[in-house]
């Protein structure tokens, strides 16, 4: 994680690399810590803060104005954070696109976010970034509304699944359901406890599909749309039962496409088409969701 190498470089005797220096300040960008227009402080501050040569700096800000991060750049004064940077219009791995995609979402009064996905483990991770900068008093929504597609615990899932079929007692089953309902209890008491902190009018809903969505799927304000295919894979993982050989899905590394309203006519139909599959699921097919 970028985190990790930011502290090993500082705090560490490692020297810290062109490419680590233009990874770590990507990710202040990507949560919001530098936002479009900000200056980046100067190459000697920079340099001073890592450790390294001015030249290393100016290898990793030179990554950063390939990427589309950076404008006014020049030799007489820091640049700035671009105003759209262009790696958001490029697909990434879902763990990483979404985090930022939420934060904007969250900016505005009233917040609407569905999804439709195996478990909500990313939606869970990704939304402790809006969160903090809720406490931190950064960003300040009136209301927030959050509806979420889960399987139900009773059907066949096509994924996860074990590699010689299911038996009376399916562990992998098992595994998935015990981490669906903890990662559904631990997403609702963060969401709803901004009710009782600052007053925010939250409601989190979850509904039960009859089948294994083979997307994750994430609609936003219902301006934006983003969506994620279901890489399966066949992988073993150590449990209190053994190991268990299954083929799973790899969703918080799967690409996270993003389609805008206000991108044109094609993203704006998929948005829009994408909100009625997801509303006619809630309001026809779909179940209460039971977690025991």
């Amino acid at each position: 994680m970028v985190v990790t190498q930011e502290n090993v470089a500082v705090n560490g005797s490692r020297r810290t690399s062109p490419q680590e220096i233009a990874d770590i300040l990507r990710e202040r960008i990507r949560v919001g810590d530098l936002r479009a227009g900000d200056r980046l402080p100067t190459q000697a501050e920079l340099a001073e803060e890592f450790g390294v040569e001015r030249g290393t700096v100016r290898q990793a800000l030179r990554a950063l104005q390939d990427d589309g991060l950076l404008s006014n750049v020049s030799k007489g004064s820091p640049p700035r954070i671009a105003d759209v940077p262009a790696a958001r219009d490029e697909p990434q791995p879902t763990m990483v696109g979404l985090a930022p995609r939420l934060t904007e979402a969250f900016s505005v009064p009233h917040v609407r976010v569905d999804a439709a996905s195996l478990t909500a483990e990313t939606l869970m991770v990704a939304l402790g970034e809006p969160v903090r900068l809720i406490h931190e008093g950064r960003i300040c929504p009136e209301s927030i509304d959050v509806r979420i597609l889960l399987p139900s615990r009773d059907i066949n899932l096509a994924f996860p699944v074990p590699v010689e079929g299911r038996g009376e007692d399916d562990l992998v089953h098992k595994r998935w359901l015990d981490q669906r309902n903890a990662q559904v209890v631990v997403l609702r008491h963060n969401l709803q406890a901004l009710r009782s902190s600052h007053g925010i009018d939250v409601r989190v809903t979850f509904r039960a599909l009859p089948f294994t969505p083979p997307v994750k799927l994430y609609l936003l304000n219902e301006s934006e749309a983003l969506i994620a295919y279901y890489m399966i894979t066949r992988r073993e993982e150590n449990s209190d039962s053994g190991v268990l050989d299954m083929y799973d899905a790899l969703g918080s590394a799967s690409l996270l496409f993003s389609f805008e309203k206000r991108a044109g006519q094609r993203d704006a139909a998929f948005v829009e088409e994408s909100q009625k599959w997801f509303d006619a699921l809630w309001e026809t097919i779909t179940t209460d969701l039971t977690l025991s």
